[in-house]
């Protein structure tokens, strides 16, 4: 080997103006190591240092790698908007159904008020229909009373009457071969006179008080000229607006004569 050639390479053969090439080409390749390279401590030094480095630049290419082979996660779809709930117009028939409901109620409104208005004409005029069933009982003198003909209750009736009161039947009894019954009353409330007798009996047509029972309430009033009643009414039912027309008419009827 010549002089320049030494002074190029060294002695060991290996050029150490570029030993740090060499180490790292050794790396990078794989190549084996001589003994003399072995030997030197200046070159195993690089040689090891561009190992590490080479292994660490594997590494990375590797992590790359696989991240520029890996597929890309699909990115989720979104979630449709929720639909507004569609609104549904009535159809013709529901329409239809619902006018004919509210005029069915309106019909029906109409029928309790006109069933209203016949009950309040029919307790009205059952004065009179009570009168002519308590006078087919009384005598001619009865008949050609004062009172006779004129409603119950009225200011008229009361003017001309000798008795309204309120009673409960304490005994109800069938005379024996006829079509009468002798009713007893425990006088509980008097319109006219203001108080009167606790007990009070009378012999009445059957017929003018029909299913008349001990306990039932009743209400009677009773023309001045005559003995027995010519009204009478029984329950609470119908008492309860013949009751109503009396305390309405009271005070008119004491400037009335008969």
């Amino acid at each position: 080997m010549t002089a320049e050639n030494e002074g190029r390479t060294g002695r060991d053969g290996y050029d150490h103006g570029r030993g740090g090439v060499d180490a790292l080409m050794a790396a990078i390749t794989g190549e084996p190591l001589t003994d003399e390279a072995r030997a030197n401590a200046a070159f195993m030094a690089e040689h090891r240092s561009a190992a590490a480095d080479v292994a660490l630049l594997r590494e990375q290419l590797g992590i790359i790698g696989h991240a520029l082979t890996e597929p890309m996660p699909a990115s989720p779809a979104p979630e449709p908007a929720p639909e507004p709930a569609p609104v549904r117009q009535p159809s013709r028939s529901r329409r239809r159904v619902f006018t004919l409901a509210l005029g069915s109620l309106a019909v029906a409104a109409a029928a309790s008020v006109l069933v209203g208005m016949g009950w309040l004409l029919t307790q009205a005029g059952g004065g009179d229909g009570m009168t002519a069933g308590a006078d087919s009982g009384s005598s001619e003198k009865d008949m050609a009373s004062p009172a006779a003909g004129t409603a119950f209750g009225s200011p008229r009736y009361l003017a001309c009457s000798r008795l309204v009161a309120e009673g409960r039947a304490t005994a109800v009894e069938q005379l024996a071969g006829t079509g009468s019954i002798r009713v007893t009353l425990h006088m509980t409330r008097y319109y006219k006179p203001d108080k009167g007798e606790q007990e009070l009996a009378f012999v009445v047509d059957e017929n003018l008080v029909p299913g008349l029972r001990v306990g039932d309430q009743v209400l009677i009033g009773i023309p001045q000229d005559a003995d027995r009643p010519d009204f009478w009414a029984v329950g609470e039912r119908n008492i309860a607006p013949e009751r109503a027309w009396i305390t309405g008419s009271l005070a008119e009827s004491r400037g009335l004569t008969c």
